[in-house]
């Protein structure tokens, strides 16, 4: 591990010495893959070196107990290496983690689709409530929330909602969202107080890049049309609403929010790219993977991951097993504890891999 660590930091220098470079500064593509590279390297570093720091106090602590002390001083080193000694075993742990292999998307923005699934009016009520719920995490991590494209059921749901979540971070912390979300309550409609299982899913796409994924324009067929509303009345006579649908892959995205046919297209552009770098992706994943354990949160969308039980005022993760009676407040959008038990469990299965 220490091997690989000094060679991450000689990395970092080098680094260091590239981006001071005045051809390398004038080269814009340079410039940004060895500032992206250096960025996603710099907290092992950091880390790293408060470790050696650490490292070299302890064993200056530990040659002072070889001197004559009195019983005061001795008691004070005793505790300063006791101390050091946690946080050595805490920095060894990080550093553990920080090396395992980091998921080239993970401080990528974030493309969210939400669609009701079975329950009708109930399913599109609750695809609401998750599309609110993530709303309100992405809020209190100070990222900024974008909306796609709305299909809406005009009872406050939607049958499908897609939206943007610009955060560093984001999809390291919204991939595990990916599958069937089950709520069980009594809706509102029913009077006879029956509990009523619907179900929404939830797929979290990285934002691509137009360096990362290929998109030619004769790939792709542009066709525009009127937007319409709740119902499917149209809601202008403009051909606004932009339909993409890329030929190589059979990719479609339609976006109608805006007026503006540019902005719609714009948008579509987004999500097209995000959906056939996804598509690409998991292909490739799907064949290194065949032979390998799966980490959290790989498995297909139409699993069921996660159930939220109202009357109980539950939510459960089936994949890890864990259970919480906060649904009310993860709800507003309180979902750390349940993401960070996602990313221990994702650690914990790559650390055993590594092994």
């Amino acid at each position: 591990m220490f091997d690989r660590l000094e060679a991450v930091e000689a990395r970092y220098e080098k680094l260091n010495e590239l981006l001071s470079d005045p051809d390398i500064v004038n080269d814009t593509n340079k410039l940004r893959d060895y500032s992206k590279e250096q960025s996603d390297i710099a907290e092992t570093v950091e880390a790293y070196r408060e470790y050696k720091e650490v490292k070299e106090q302890l064993d200056d602590a530990k040659a002072m107990l070889d001197e004559k002390l009195d019983a005061e001083m001795r008691e004070m080193v005793k505790a300063e290496i006791g101390e050091l000694e946690d946080r050595e075993e805490e920095l060894q742990e990080r550093l553990r983690i920080l090396l395992l292999p980091k998921d080239p998307n993970d401080d990528k923005n974030v493309i969210m689709e939400i669609r009701g699934a079975a329950g009708g009016d109930e399913a599109a009520l609750f695809a609401g409530d998750l599309y609110r719920m993530y709303s309100r995490f992405a809020e209190v991590q100070g990222w900024k929330t974008e909306v796609m494209e709305t299909n809406s059921t005009g009872v406050g749901g939607y049958k499908e909602i897609i939206f943007m979540i610009n955060g560093k971070g984001a999809f390291s912390k919204l991939k595990f969202e990916n599958g069937a979300h089950r709520v069980q309550r009594v809706p509102e409609t029913e009077s006879g107080g029956r509990i009523h299982t619907s179900t929404a899913t939830v797929a979290v796409l990285p934002e691509a890049e137009e360096v990362e994924v290929d998109i030619h324009e004769k790939d792709i067929r542009t066709d525009t049309f009127a937007s319409s509303g709740p119902g499917g009345q149209s809601v202008n006579t403009t051909m606004s609403a932009v339909r993409l649908t890329h030929l190589p892959t059979g990719v479609v995205v339609s976006c109608q929010d805006e007026k503006s046919q540019i902005k719609n297209k714009e948008k579509a552009m987004k999500v097209l790219r995000a959906r056939v770098y996804d598509k690409f992706q998991r292909e490739a994943q799907a064949e290194y993977d065949q032979n390998r354990k799966q980490a959290v949160g790989t498995g297909d969308r139409s699993e069921r991951i996660r159930t939220y039980n109202f009357p109980q005022n539950r939510v459960t993760d089936h994949r890890i097993g864990l259970t919480i009676q906060k649904l009310d407040q993860i709800l507003t959008g309180k979902l750390d504890e349940i993401i960070n038990a996602l990313v221990m469990e994702d650690q914990a299965l790559k650390m055993e891999q590594a092994e």
